[in-house]
């Protein structure tokens, strides 16, 4: 299948497509004899699997170590695990982030509940 017919299938941009080639996490494909890039099953599989792994903010470098596991089943789950377990404390402080930035969110919305707008969102900013 052509880079078009890989970005449909999948969902992905083609930019993408070439930057994740250009990093190593897909392989590169083969060419026609018009040296066009000729991309198979394979690679939309692969492609499903780091989207699916960006869906859950994983970076490229865990990414990586995902796919050398993959590629070897019968590997030891530990440094999986660890990996995932790291990449779990890192949601957790996102999600203790994002608690405090719905909690800021909310008393502007109360401060702006008082009928004075503009001195609401004044007394807001001084409170950072």
């Amino acid at each position: 299948m052509t880079i078009g017919e890989l970005a449909r299938t999948t969902g992905c941009g083609i930019e993408t497509i070439r930057y994740y080639e250009h990093e190593g996490l897909l392989p590169k494909p083969g060419r026609t004899s018009g040296n066009f890039r000729r991309y198979r099953q394979e690679h939309a599989e692969l492609l499903s699997f780091i989207r699916h792994c960006r869906s859950l903010d994983m970076a490229l470098n865990e990414i990586r170590i995902l796919l050398r596991f993959r590629s070897a089943p019968y590997e030891n789950c530990g440094e999986v695990n660890a990996l995932l377990d790291t990449h779990i404390c890192h949601v957790e402080e996102r999600i203790a982030e994002l608690q405090n930035l719905e909690g800021q969110l909310r008393a502007l919305r109360d401060k702006c509940g008082s009928g004075r707008t503009g001195g609401a969102l004044w007394d807001f900013a001084r409170t950072w």
